[in-house]
């Protein structure tokens, strides 16, 4: 059974994307723990991260560096940190979100604060990613 992320990629489920390449995909989270909350998800639907291919974990962490240094410009937090949990969605995902301090990596934080707040952290997201030299492409 194809997981939600795969019918996101696939276009079957609507998504606010921030990166697409052959190897990954980026988008906002929906229930962010912060404002800027992003999924690096591999296209290959694998549900344990140690069980992708050493070429796909490596590409997924430069997308996520990448997508960091995004959330940094864009959001200016403390830092960005990352969290490879995989226990709600049996498909390989990289949290990565801007944080002040450890208790912002709390997923009990997540909320969704309205299509409004979710579509400008995109355009955020995006912006800083362009003026980084990785503009969006669809």
């Amino acid at each position: 059974m194809a997981s939600v992320y795969t019918h996101i990629i696939a276009g079957d489920l609507p998504a606010r994307f921030v990166w697409k390449d052959d190897v990954a995909v980026a988008f906002t989270d929906i229930n962010p723990i912060s404002n800027g909350h992003t999924l690096v998800v591999p296209r290959a639907e694998v549900d344990h991260w140690l069980d992708l291919e050493p070429a796909v974990a490596g590409h997924c962490m430069q997308v996520a560096q990448t997508v960091g240094q995004a959330i940094m410009a864009a959001f200016t937090p403390r830092r960005v940190g990352m969290i490879i949990a995989g226990f709600d969605v049996p498909h390989t995902h990289l949290h990565v979100l801007p944080v002040h301090g450890m208790g912002d990596l709390d997923f009990g934080k997540a909320r969704n604060p309205g299509d409004e707040a979710l579509d400008a952290a995109a355009r955020a997201i995006r912006a800083a990613l362009a003026d980084l030299g990785h503009p969006y492409h669809e």
